[in-house]
């Protein structure tokens, strides 16, 4: 299982090294606003969100982020958002993320479960219980 660690992340050149976090049915969330959008969006909905803490510099996240789009595409009546810890870092140290990828899973808001670092195994077992216990 793959984690990150570091709290600043190393001079890279961001265009060539910038992942692809978004696409199928996830949503990179870069602001608060969008953050309060989706929550809204998805309470109205009735959609579960899982939220994917990431760094575009982190390699764990890089190699999960194709199958966390996969899994997007696979269970639509749950809501996927991968949020930027460097475009949000108070928002990031407010969920209290020490490593990245964190996944946590919410309901109306809430958190109710929450996995650390890109083990595909276990994320594709939590979101399959949970797109099953929607129906």
């Amino acid at each position: 299982m793959g984690l990150c660690f570091s709290s600043s992340p190393p001079e890279e050149d961001e265009s060539e090294n910038q992942p692809h976090f978004a696409g199928g049915n996830v949503t990179l969330i870069t602001t608060m606003d969008a953050w309060d959008r989706k929550l809204s969006e998805a309470k109205t909905q009735g959609k579960i969100v899982i939220a994917n803490f990431s760094a575009s510099w982190c390699g764990p996240c890089k190699s999960v982020a194709p199958y966390y789009i996969e899994l997007s595409e696979k269970h639509p009546s749950l809501m996927f958002l991968t949020i930027d810890v460097d475009a949000l870092t108070e928002f990031s140290t407010q969920w209290e993320v020490k490593a990245t990828p964190t996944f946590f899973f919410l309901r109306d808001g809430q958190q109710f479960d929450k996995l650390v670092g890109a083990n595909k195994v276990e994320l594709e077992n939590k979101i399959t219980t949970i797109a099953a216990s929607q129906k």
